[in-house]
């Protein structure tokens, strides 16, 4: 990913879930919070609740792909945190992409 670095500590992903922003629909949540840099750093959580390890790790591939796939689409700059839903588990690609994209639409940060 050209403009994304991960988010992979736990004490960066809870300043994201106290400071920032969210929104839901169906399959993800969506926490936002402005990381005054010119990258985004993007971080994937998936519950147990979801399924087993092969269900939530496949989730996380697809929400990634989507993500990277439509990443001109982002504005840059922000900590972006997306949790999956249970109902998440079990759609398709082109599913995933499409929450990705109308929860990014939500938030106010396509492009």
């Amino acid at each position: 990913m050209e403009f994304t670095e991960g988010l992979k500590k736990n004490i960066d992903f809870g300043k994201v879930y106290r400071k920032g922003k969210s929104r839901a629909n169906r399959q993800l949540v969506l926490y936002i919070l402005s990381n005054g840099t010119d990258k985004n750093r993007l971080g994937i959580s998936v519950s147990k609740k979801v399924g087993n390890s092969v269900v939530r790790h496949r989730i996380k591939r697809l929400i990634k792909e989507a993500y990277r796939l439509n990443e001109p689409a982002f504005a840059r700059g922000y900590d972006l945190v997306f949790i999956a839903r249970t109902d998440a588990a079990g759609k398709t690609y082109e599913e995933i992409e499409k929450s990705v994209l109308h929860i990014s639409d939500l938030m106010g940060i396509s492009i």
